[in-house]
């Protein structure tokens, strides 16, 4: 399971089409989680990238030094299903999406990583699974980086 996460002042999601059409999500200061699932990832997988990032020390604490997770601060999560995280781009200009997961097998991981949040505390937005979507948010920092468990 792989992730790209962005430490943000604000963030929000507009879904564009399928069943979720018009439907907007949106956090104040916390993470943006862009979630991609290979075959081999399972819900225990998506539990353990959860807690990875919950707990991961990348807020400023009074000093303006990276010593706070998003628990302590009181961040929110939005979750973003993605599965070009996966992409192959080494030969020529057409990516393979061969090593992402199929969407039957994707969509309960990402669920799972989104409810496993939940669970630890966090509120939790969420992106429309197989949907195109509108991402808006404010970097904080700029703070990103990828993850992988």
């Amino acid at each position: 399971m792989r992730a790209v996460v962005q430490r943000v002042r604000q963030a929000s999601v507009r879904c564009l089409d399928g069943v979720d059409a018009g439907r907007d999500a949106s956090i104040g200061v916390g993470l943006v989680v862009l979630v991609g699932v290979t075959h081999d990832d399972d819900v225990a997988r998506a539990r353990r990238l959860a807690e990875k990032l919950w707990g991961l020390r990348i807020f400023d604490d009074a000093e303006g030094v990276a010593n706070l997770a998003c628990a302590d601060v009181d961040g929110e999560v939005l979750v973003v299903s993605q599965f070009t995280l996966y992409a192959d781009t080494r030969r020529g200009r057409r990516p393979s999406y061969l090593d992402a997961a199929r969407p039957e097998d994707a969509e309960p991981l990402v669920t799972a990583v989104a409810d496993h949040f939940t669970s630890l505390g966090a509120r939790v937005a969420t992106g429309c699974f197989g949907a195109a979507m509108e991402l808006a948010l404010v970097n904080d920092g700029p703070w990103t980086m990828t993850v992988e468990v």
